[in-house]
């Protein structure tokens, strides 16, 4: 049974795509990249994408009175 391209069969990168990464988007060779990470790679990128998540409305914000000149 072949697998859709669009869905992530590697739990990765369904822990990926999960957590909101675009992984119908990504290409073969960035697919491999990220299925191949580690467990504690998983778990860093997971949180470092949660943090930035946090923030973004602020920084959003920022863009916006600042005109994105800081940015």
């Amino acid at each position: 049974m072949a697998s859709d391209p669009d869905t992530p069969s590697q739990p990765v990168l369904q822990a990926l795509e999960r957590a909101g990464f675009p992984v119908a988007a990504f290409t073969e060779e960035q697919r491999a990249v990220f299925a191949a990470l580690t467990p504690q790679e998983l778990e860093l990128i997971l949180d470092l994408k949660s943090r930035l998540d946090a923030v973004q409305p602020e920084v959003q914000a920022h863009t916006v009175v600042a005109g994105a000149a800081l940015f």
